[in-house]
């Protein structure tokens, strides 16, 4: 080890030591040229904080402008050279020389300013600017003439500067040293001894400087000297010293002052020029040779250099010389402006930050000096921001007042600095701040509540209005959704009444509403914005359903009985206005739908009877008469004030007559109308139908309780298991509930030597050792990160700077050179920017959706034998960019729906996906609005905003619409949304939901339409052609025809595939004249549907024949009334058989229990006996424990005190428990016991 180096660490040492903190502020004071990595000071300790700290408050180094020399590791909490620090090039000759920079501590944010002094290290030897000097002197110079020598030049300062210099050889000349006013030391030689040309005319001289320092460094420059002719009076300046001043702003070419000298000689030895010997000032300033005029060259500045000493020398054409000193001083100049930076990167604040948060802090740097350098500095106003100043020079930013990015979203905020100079200069910097989103308002709805209107009998899917909530908040804390409130109406959920589109806010109707069932109903509709947490605000929705006359009257009186007669009597001395009665009718529906008027439509005798438009009374309008007939008929037509009206009629029937059997007489061949006949027929065969069932029902159940019983008797009947009476003791299970059970026995062992070996005591001694160390090659490479942040975002350029490296290898020589790489194949590449410091940028685009992470590993070799090497991992996250737009599974969809399908049924999905991440990968789907043959898509189908499941909202009718489509979009959660389409395409199926309509022959009710046929008709005569249609399509729609019944099957058939009706033989004379075909036409859809149509035939030649054999087809009095006949026949005979089985079982029941007292009230005893004990050899059954069951048994096999199970692994015990006598086998209990079904039988 070096003596300079042991003497710089004894420097570092008494450095680290010399740390003071006041007031926030800390000094240091270290050697030049110190390895990079060196600690300057423990600055975690100085300011009396945990390390912890610096790390969580992300503490850093601020220098402003200038070179950072000094990091900090934030790890060890210590301040370390990052630089090489060179004090010469760094202050010059200023002294002392120190560092000035201030550490900042982020949340709150807060600075200390932090002073290194460089202490100078003697790294520097003196040196000259010319290697050899030439001087030309006369012979006769004087002794003690003086020459100025070239100032030697070190670069440090104090101890380490030029100390002195040395003069060899000094036979003829003396070394003069001459101490400037500014610490500098200036060399002359001194004529001691008179020359001598002709002994000597050329002499060398070497002049040595040297240093300070330890060891001392030296420089040298070689002097010339020739030896010149007589030239004995040498010049002489007028003043030895000139003083003058400039300002640092004047141009260059002013004069400054002008040195004068005189010569006694004449001629060219008396002419003087003026030169200045170079020092390092001959680019600033320039003397006239001849004049002496000495003049600015260059631009002064006051903030490098306040004073400058120049040394002119005077010299005559013979070679004498003299010299003089010109002092200038540098006037400041107020020529900088403030100069304003910020120390913050951030540009952007939270809105509900506190008033008095540091939002950046800045510096002020102006270099002038006095007024000039003081600075006073201003916000803009009318901003919620106010300036603070902290320290010299350094101000922060914070809020005045709270802030609302509602109101204002950015601020502009210019700072604006003057100086105090005279004009003031200034600057200004603006620094655009954001203000962040935070959720902090709720969606408000446009009004306070909603009324909405819908006319009753709407399309289910109908929009009926839409809600609109708006947020002030932005992004995604703005964007609205809604939402149904689980609520119920009527005690059904209110979802099934109406749905809100959560995009839009439309309600929709689900369902078609009744307003007979429901006149108004409300319920409430959230609006959440996509805040976290989310806000919300209801709104109260009511729906008021308006009446449709959508209901006919009905008629309450008089009632309506079918084929009963119901008549008013009016005897025949009623007078004018006799009430005969009133009809009394209801609307359900309201308003003017409701309000009724009644009018009388037809009536056997108009002139008699009236009806009151309002109150629906019947009276007479005249006075009833003999004359007048008994069977009145009135018809009274109900008809509503709606638009359209809807009305009903009633049947009034009105007998005038004075006595019940007069209107008897005259009412008993009121016939039966063919309703009422259809009516009576469809009673009487559900009747019988259901008559029918239960007897068959009945004669099941009976016919299984015999099998029951018979099988049950078969099994006791071969059991050989004998009636064992056994008494134990009764025990019960006492340790059957615990969670072991059975005893188990647990042996634990345990040795006395289970501590064995476990402990080691040892003594203690010390010794000094003294080590030299010889570095070897064992210290791997250090890589650190000076990056914090390991997230990038995807979207960044190539060439962006990812982290910076540290490499510190702490051996020497080859050992501590390092080479790094990367790994390949990853776009990322690493170049060096100073020693030992590293940056890995990227090479390429990135792109998350391809990798999400990198996982770079640097690898660090050093060039030592053998070569050491390190690696480092660094685990570097791509964050995502809403660069991809949802994709849809396919370019389009098809989807098939079957008609008449239920309202909400969920059609297909459709499918998007994102390859973005997180909330940009988010998928809503949202149908776009088109319409469909004039009505919103909307209200045809529904699209699930997170599934993208399609629901069809209303049930679809192939014959109306076949086919439609529509667009889905599929949008993110990004900021901005990307979204793509598809389109979708609905097909619906045909359903087999139609029957076939008749065209021909039209059915024309009660009148008769015939197809003649002559009786000359050859076999295929087309008698007619049945046409019928199915709106249905495909395979519904193929139609068949059948001919299902005829009065001659053997006479015609009917095309299967054409309808045509055709003879299949020839017509004769005996065929009867009326024929009556019934045609079915049949569809092919599955299952099918079919239509019947009666067809009327004529055989015959003459009309007049036709109409003789026509004038009786009445439709089938006779074929009602004995089906009637038959059916009630049908019906009697089933209810008595009914009837008859229940009264035979019922005196079955009653026999046998009658049978049951006489033997239970017998002195016939049941005698027990006691045969072996059998075990349970099974051990399956559900009962683990051996029991014994007493079971009472009595001569009445059927009193219900008896029961048999099935066959298993536990033994039935049978006994009369109140006796002990041994049991008889009794043979004559055979003849007591004498049902045939009787389930125990005891044999010897």
């Amino acid at each position: 080890m070096t003596t300079r180096t042991m003497r710089l660490q004894g420097l570092l040492f008494i450095s680290i030591l010399f740390v003071s903190s006041v007031l926030g502020q800390v000094s240091y004071s270290i050697p030049e040229e110190m390895a990079k990595g060196s600690v300057v000071g423990n600055i975690a300790q100085d300011l009396g904080l945990d390390v912890k700290r610096l790390k969580s408050r992300k503490a850093r180094i601020y220098t402003g402008d200038s070179t950072e020399y000094i990091e900090l590791n934030k790890e060890r909490g210590v301040l370390l050279v990052k630089d090489r620090i060179d004090r010469e090039a760094l202050c010059g000759e200023t002294t002392p020389c120190a560092l000035h920079f201030q550490t900042i501590l982020e949340n709150p944010m807060e600075f200390y300013t932090v002073t290194v002094e460089i202490a100078d290290v003697n790294d520097n030897p003196p040196r000259f600017e010319r290697s050899e000097i030439k001087y030309e002197i006369s012979e006769s110079a004087l002794t003690g003439a003086r020459f100025v020598l070239d100032k030697a030049i070190d670069d440090d300062v104090g101890v380490n500067g030029l100390h002195s210099y040395i003069l060899k050889p000094t036979d003829n000349f003396v070394l003069k040293m001459i101490s400037g006013g500014d610490g500098s030391k200036n060399v002359e030689i001194v004529l001691q001894k008179h020359l001598d040309r002709e002994k000597q005319e050329h002499i060398s001289l070497i002049l040595t400087a040297v240093d300070g320092g330890d060891p001392q460094l030296s420089g040298t420059m070689q002097i010339l000297i020739t030896v010149l002719d007589a030239n004995d009076n040498a010049p002489v300046c007028s003043k030895p010293e000139y003083k003058a001043s400039i300002t640092e702003n004047v141009p260059v070419g002013t004069v400054i002052t002008t040195v004068s000298a005189t010569d006694v000689d004449k001629g060219n030895n008396g002419k003087v020029t003026y030169t200045i010997p170079n020092s390092g000032v001959n680019s600033l300033f320039q003397i006239d040779v001849d004049k002496g005029v000495l003049a600015l060259t260059g631009n002064v500045d006051y903030e490098k250099r306040k004073l400058y000493e120049i040394y002119v020398q005077v010299a005559d054409q013979g070679g004498l010389s003299d010299s003089c000193k010109v002092i200038i001083d540098v006037i400041d100049a107020n020529d900088n402006k403030p100069s304003i930076n910020f120390m913050s990167d951030s540009h952007t604040i939270s809105e509900n930050v506190k008033p008095g948060t540091v939002v950046t802090m800045i510096n002020i740097q102006d270099p002038d000096s006095g007024d000039n350098g003081k600075v006073q500095c201003l916000l803009d106003q009318n901003i919620p921001f106010a300036m603070k100043s902290t320290t010299n020079n350094f101000f922060t930013v914070v809020t005045d007042s709270e802030l609302d990015r509602e109101r204002a979203s950015e601020y502009n905020i210019s700072v604006t600095c003057s100086d105090g100079g005279m004009p003031s200069l200034s600057s200004s910097v603006t620094l655009t701040l954001h203000i962040s989103d935070v959720n902090d308002n709720a969606p408000v709805f446009e009004k306070s509540s909603y009324d909405a209107y819908i006319v009753e009998n709407n399309t289910p899917g109908l929009s009926i209005f839409t809600i609109k909530a708006r947020d002030v908040d932005w992004n995604q804390n703005a964007r609205v959704s809604y939402i149904l409130e689980d609520t119920s109406v009527n005690g059904v959920p209110v979802s099934s009444y109406v749905s809100v589109s959560a995009d839009t806010g439309v309600i929709h109707a689900v369902r078609s509403f009744d307003y007979e069932q429901i006149k108004d109903f409300q319920f409430c509709v959230k609006a959440q914005d996509g805040g976290s947490p989310p806000l919300s605000s209801n709104v109260t929705v009511k729906i008021l359903i308006q009446d449709q006359n959508d209901n006919a009257p009905q008629v309450l009186y008089p009632v309506q009985t079918g084929g009963s007669l119901v008549a008013e009597i009016v005897p025949r001395s009623a007078d004018v206005g006799y009430l005969v009665t009133k009809v009394v009718a209801v609307d359900v529906d309201s308003g003017q739908n409701a309000w009724l008027s009644y009018k009388l439509q037809k009536a056997t005798d108009r002139a008699l009877f009236e009806v009151g438009l309002q109150n629906g009374e019947i009276r007479t309008i005249r006075q009833v008469t003999d004359k007048d007939v008994v069977k009145q008929r009135l018809t009274v037509v109900v008809e509503d004030n709606g638009q359209p009206s809807r009305s009903a009629t009633v049947n009034v029937n009105v007998a005038v007559a004075d006595s019940f059997p007069e209107v008897l007489s005259e009412f008993t061949d009121f016939t039966h109308d063919k309703e009422y006949n259809d009516n009576l027929t469809f009673y009487l065969v559900l009747a019988l139908a259901v008559v029918s069932f239960l007897f068959i029902t009945c004669l099941v159940v009976i016919i299984s309780v015999k099998i029951y019983r018979w099988r049950q008797s078969r099994v006791l009947y071969h059991s050989s298991l004998p009636v064992i009476p056994y008494y134990p003791p009764r025990y019960s299970d006492t340790l059957g509930t615990g969670t072991l059970q059975h005893v188990y026995n647990y042996e634990v062992c345990r040795t006395t030597d289970s501590r064995k070996s476990d402990c080691k005591f040892g003594g203690a001694d010390s010794c000094k050792v003294i080590i030299d160390v010889i570095d070897a090659n064992d210290n791997k490479p250090s890589i650190n990160f000076m990056s914090d942040s390991h997230t990038i975002s995807e979207n960044v350029k190539p060439g962006t700077v990812v982290t910076m490296i540290n490499i510190q290898d702490p051996d020497s020589g080859d050992n501590g050179k390092v080479q790094c790489l990367l790994d390949e194949n990853i776009p990322f590449a690493m170049k060096s920017t100073t020693n030992n410091f590293f940056t890995v940028v990227t090479d390429s685009e990135l792109d998350r959706e391809r990798a999400s992470e990198y996982n770079i590993t640097v690898t660090c070799s050093d060039e030592g034998v053998p070569s050491l090497s390190s690696s480092v991992t660094l685990t570097l996250q791509i964050s995502d960019v809403n660069d991809n737009a949802p994709v849809f599974e396919k370019s389009s969809y098809e989807a098939y729906i079957v008609e008449n399908n239920t309202p909400g049924l969920s059609i297909f999905t459709v499918k998007a996906r994102d390859a973005d991440w997180n909330q940009n990968a988010r998928v809503s789907y949202i149908l776009e609005d088109s319409s469909v043959n004039g009505v919103p898509v909307s209200s045809y189908v529904s699209v699930s905003a997170d599934s993208g499941v399609i629901h069809a909202v209303r049930s679809f009718d192939y014959e109306q619409i076949k086919e439609f489509q529509f667009c889905v979009k599929a949008q993110d959660g990004g900021s901005p949304p990307l979204s793509s389409n598809v389109t979708v395409k609905i097909l619906i199926q045909d359903q087999n939901d139609n029957a076939p309509q008749v065209l021909y022959p039209v059915q024309t009710g009660g009148s008769l339409v015939a197809e003649m046929v002559p009786r000359s008709a050859d076999v295929g005569y087309l008698v007619t052609k049945v046409v019928a249609v199915d709106v249905d399509s495909g395979q519904n729609a193929w139609l068949s025809y059948k001919l299902q019944k005829a009065t001659d099957k053997a006479l015609f058939e009917v095309g299967l595939q054409n309808g045509e009706i055709r003879t299949i033989r020839q017509v004769t004379d005996k065929d009867v004249v009326k024929q009556r075909l019934t045609v079915v036409v049949e569809d092919n859809g599955q299952p099918s549907r079919s239509a019947t149509v009666n067809v009327n035939v004529a055989v015959a030649d003459s009309f007049p024949e036709v109409l003789s054999e026509f004038t009786d087809f009445t439709h089938d009095k006779e074929y009602n009334d004995n089906l009637t006949f038959y059916l009630v026949l049908a019906l009697a005979v089933v209810s008595f058989l009914f009837i008859t089985c229940l009264v035979v079982i019922i005196s079955v029941k009653i026999y046998r229990w009658r049978q049951s007292r006489v033997l239970y009230h017998s002195s016939l005893p049941v005698i027990p006996y006691y045969p072996p004990r059998y075990s349970d050899t099974l051990g399956t059954g559900t009962l683990q424990h051996v029991y014994n069951y007493e079971v009472c048994r009595t001569t009445d096999s059927r009193k219900s005190d008896c029961k048999f199970g099935g066959a298993g692994s536990q033994n039935v015990l049978i006994m009369d428990p109140s006796s002990t006598a041994t049991m008889q086998r009794i043979q004559s209990e055979n003849n007591i016991l004498d049902e045939p079904d009787s389930p125990l039988e005891v044999s010897g």
